[in-house]
């Protein structure tokens, strides 16, 4: 994480990123209301190609309100960068009071980070490029440094399997390490796990998110909103995960430097820093809207 997401009292990040076709207005609009801590409304892969223009003036009808009125960050996914579409696309919407973010797709090195942040104009929104190929996961670190509106990196992982050939999640244990390997040597913060397909498969998702959290992922991707309390419980800190936390923040604010704990552990400012984003993530999901 940051330093500002490290600091004591800070918010925690988002946990659950909810993707929506932008074809589909009334779609989301309730998504806005589904809880999930981020909408993604998406031009690209879920909008047929006779429908592209009008998911575009969807979305920026909707992103001409703002934030506030919004009450969730919205960000978007525009088309392929090599074609004709995206340029217009980040032109028209990167203005728009609602913007929270663009999401860009298969980017495989910087310059198409630098290329988005000048079609975007004076005030750059937030970019997070999505690493779904061979060439993007290579580049990975200078793709997260390209720019200062880059705000995270996150994996594609449909079309990085098809890219490497590979057909279980094995293969893609080297990519999944260097994205988050790339997102905190640049400063970001942890990225959020790429989707999971089978919707009805809550048993297997929550599997498949406790080995993302353990590669050091932070929250998810959705594409239906059966999957969001799922998500949530699962990155969220255990009992015991909290009172080990505060037990070494409160140790800490009494003795400054390394010290040991009465039952032996170790505590450095690595082992205090890891403790405060614990209980950051802690408060954040004590009042989030999948606490069940």
């Amino acid at each position: 994480m940051t330093a500002a997401q490290d600091a004591p009292g800070a918010p925690g990040p988002p946990l659950t990123w909810l993707y929506v076709p932008g074809d589909r207005p009334d779609v989301v609009l309730k998504a806005l209301g589904s809880g999930a801590d981020v909408v993604l409304v998406d031009l690209e892969d879920a909008v047929a190609p006779d429908r592209k223009r009008y998911a575009l003036d969807a979305t920026a009808d909707l992103l001409a309100r703002t934030r506030a009125d919004l009450g969730v960050p919205v960000h978007v996914r525009v088309n392929a960068l090599d074609g004709p579409l995206a340029e217009p696309e980040v032109r028209r919407l990167a203005p728009l009071p609602g913007l929270g973010g663009l999401r860009l797709p298969k980017v495989g090195g910087p310059d198409a980070v630098t290329r988005v942040a000048a079609w975007a104009g004076p005030a750059v929104p937030p970019l997070y490029p999505l690493l779904e190929s061979a060439l993007g996961v290579e580049h990975a670190h200078a793709i997260a440094t390209a720019h200062p509106a880059v705000a995270g990196l996150a994996l594609g992982e449909a079309d990085l399997r098809a890219d490497l050939g590979v057909t279980g999640a094995a293969g893609l244990a080297w990519p999944r390490s260097r994205a988050v390997v790339a997102a905190r040597a640049a400063g970001l913060p942890p990225p959020a796990q790429s989707v999971y397909p089978d919707v009805r498969d809550t048993a297997g998702l929550a599997r498949s998110c406790a080995e993302g959290r353990a590669l050091g992922f932070l929250g998810r991707a959705a594409i239906h909103p059966r999957q969001l309390p799922v998500i949530e419980r699962a990155f969220r800190p255990t009992a015991a995960e909290v009172e080990a936390a505060e037990e070494i923040v409160g140790a800490a604010a009494t003795d400054a430097g390394a010290l040991a704990l009465p039952d032996g552990r170790f505590v450095d400012p690595a082992v205090l820093a890891v403790a405060r984003r614990t209980l950051s993530l802690a408060r954040r999901t004590a009042a989030g809207r999948h606490a069940g």
